[in-house]
């Protein structure tokens, strides 16, 4: 099978961790006989540097005629007084939109050789499996009139949702619902927002069309409290779009790292994956990133945009198999001084444990 990958580096650590999922696709072709052909394009900041702008439409026309898209990561400290164009947040916010990608995947799960690495106890987390629906394309982060007014002194950002959009994302986390545990927790601040009034009664509505799932309702606050008492009562978790960058970011510590979790979104036609960490400038070329999150991002791509959910499930097998044989990057170990390994060399512990543990079809 064939498939054609358009990679993004992006920025910071997010070359690095590319080259990492890059390492395990290799290998899982090399041991499923697929192809994958692979075409790099610049985004964010790299862009800009190269280009004059964030993501140059070139990088945007690649992204509309591949089979997927893997972006590592977007986001530079020099560009944060540049005008919106430049800034490569915005090249994320437009790929977005022009991919029509509206349903963002995040899934966040305990593994069971890291039940103590963050913060919380391992009695309150282990068993922690859950995945965030988050609404990827309208709210806060799309909605107009939106501007900034530095003599005046005032800004404005619009939050907007339309029947259709909240429709549209619901149905995809009721059916992942459907392949899980049968749980949907719509999270709004209905108390206070129209927008979320709109949004728990179109999502209740949506509910009656799959009487095999249970729907709960929580206030944001409510379910950020939750969280971290009590992750393993958690299974989907549908969100609007600020709520679930912000709840989702939580996640990562209830796991251990924001450097172990993915993300799929999903939409319209072509799937961009990515992992849901930032670009971390100050780890930028020192090797010592946390790569899972954008190999299990590859995982994603494979299950979702390509239909290869076996080999999708051997790349999973195999992170669990090289952490629970104490394979560890710097962000999962209490002290440095602890041993821990390069980016570059997790990557090769988690192939190493592909290669061994899988048969070929």
């Amino acid at each position: 099978m064939t498939k054609r990958i358009v990679v993004l580096p992006g920025d910071g650590i997010g070359p690095e961790v590319v080259d990492a999922a890059l390492s395990v696709l290799k290998a899982v072709a090399a041991r499923y006989g697929h192809r994958f052909d692979l075409t790099s394009g610049d985004i964010g900041g790299a862009a800009v540097g190269r280009t004059g702008t964030s993501l140059p439409p070139d990088t945007l026309q690649a992204c509309r005629s591949a089979d997927a898209v893997l972006l590592g990561a977007v986001g530079d400290p020099a560009y944060d007084a540049a005008p919106r164009e430049q800034r490569p947040e915005f090249a994320l916010l437009t790929l977005r939109s022009a991919l029509g990608v509206y349903a963002n995947l995040r899934p966040a799960k305990i593994w069971p050789a890291l039940e103590g690495a963050g913060p919380l106890t391992p009695e309150r987390v282990a068993g922690t499996d859950l995945c965030f629906v988050r609404e990827l394309t309208g709210g806060l982060y799309f909605g107009e009139p939106r501007g900034l007014d530095t003599v005046a002194g005032n800004a404005v950002n619009t939050l907007r949702y339309s029947r259709a959009e909240v429709v549209r994302v619901a149905d995809v986390a009721f059916s992942l619902a459907r392949q899980r545990r049968g749980l949907v927790t719509s999270v709004d601040k209905a108390n206070v927002l129209e927008t979320s009034q709109l949004w728990r009664s179109v999502v209740t509505d949506v509910a009656a069309r799959y009487p095999d799932v249970r729907l709960e309702h929580l206030y944001v606050d409510a379910c950020a409290m939750a969280l971290t008492l009590d992750p393993r009562r958690f299974d989907v978790v549908l969100t609007e779009n600020l709520f679930g960058d912000i709840l989702s970011d939580e996640a990562g510590a209830v796991v251990g790292s924001l450097g172990l979790l993915p993300s799929a979104s999903l939409g319209l036609g072509v799937g961009l994956y990515e992992p849901v960490h930032g670009s971390a400038p100050s780890l930028a070329g020192k090797d010592v990133a946390n790569p899972i999150g954008a190999i299990l991002s590859a995982a994603m791509m494979l299950q979702h945009s390509f239909g290869m959910a076996r080999e999708a499930a051997d790349i999973d097998a195999a992170v669990g198999r090289a952490l629970a044989e104490g394979a560890r990057t710097r962000d999962l170990v209490s002290h440095e001084a602890e041993p821990h390994l390069t980016c570059s060399a997790m990557a090769g512990r988690i192939v190493e444990a592909f290669e061994a543990g899988v048969s070929p079809a």
